[in-house]
């Protein structure tokens, strides 16, 4: 049984963590593996969107295997792309998302925190338990949560390691939609799929827009906005989508989560 597993679904590209023994933590196979698809899927322009999910219902990710955790810092490319597999991929230039059952900890909050949002399931459960036990952040959670969540959110779980549910993380904006049990993934893959659907060129440009701006301030951030679209008005799909528009042919918005 592979310990990641890989499932395309026309241009949607499903992630699953696959050691539900373990509660999907990561040991340094496991990272390779993930590694891999995540590579995969940055070079493969068929593939539009990732999901990244965990097997089974009790957890999404619950960090690093510990019990092997010298592995994962030992692991050839592991100063390259992080210790848990991708966390330090920046250049992937396409939409990604999580799809959360269960635990979300440590390592695993971080590789959730990665994606551009966030789905989860009622009863998820999310921290950065490793406080616990001395390991720190190194898979990009000290700069992606504060991002996400805010200055006194992240240092509230990152010092004092409680363990939040989903209705706590949605109020933090740390998830974006809460779903029912066993149903996360099937709302990531639905939204994924309308993603993909949509005209790409400004999709990906705005969500390039969109991280680039957050090393600049507002005079600089608008300025780098204007040059990402500066060939907009060449933009084909952008045409196709007007001349939809003027024919009031207009595409229904995502259907909202249950």
């Amino acid at each position: 049984m592979a310990k990641v597993e890989k499932e395309r679904r026309q241009q949607v590209l499903i992630v699953s963590i696959n050691r539900p023994e373990a509660r999907n933590a990561v040991d340094s196979e496991t990272a390779g593996l993930l590694e891999q698809a995540v590579n995969e899927f940055k070079r493969d322009n068929g593939l539009r969107v990732m999901v990244l999910t965990g097997s089974g219902n009790i957890s999404f990710c619950a960090g690093a295997d510990l019990k092997s955790a010298r592995g994962l810092i030992e692991r050839k490319g592991s100063d390259r792309s992080g210790p848990m597999g991708f966390s330090r991929i920046v250049d992937i230039g396409k939409p990604t998302i999580a799809a959360i059952n269960g635990y979300c900890l440590a390592g695993g909050l971080e590789l959730a925190c990665w994606c551009d949002f966030r789905v989860a399931a009622a009863g998820a459960k999310f921290g950065v338990v490793n406080r616990r036990w001395g390991v720190p952040l190194i898979d990009g959670g000290t700069q992606r949560l504060p991002r996400i969540v805010g200055l006194g959110n992240a240092l509230y779980l990152v010092e004092t390691g409680a363990m939040i549910n989903a209705e706590q993380a949605m109020r933090m904006g740390l998830i974006q939609e809460v779903v029912a049990d066993g149903a996360a993934l099937d709302r990531a893959v639905q939204l994924a799929g309308r993603i993909a659907g949509y005209p790409w060129t400004s999709l990906v440009n705005d969500r390039r827009a969109v991280y680039e701006g957050l090393a600049l301030d507002l005079p600089q951030g608008i300025r780098r906005e204007k040059r990402i679209h500066a060939a907009f008005f060449r933009d084909k799909e952008m045409f196709e989508g007007l001349e939809r528009f003027k024919q009031g042919n207009r595409p229904a918005p995502p259907i909202p989560p249950d």
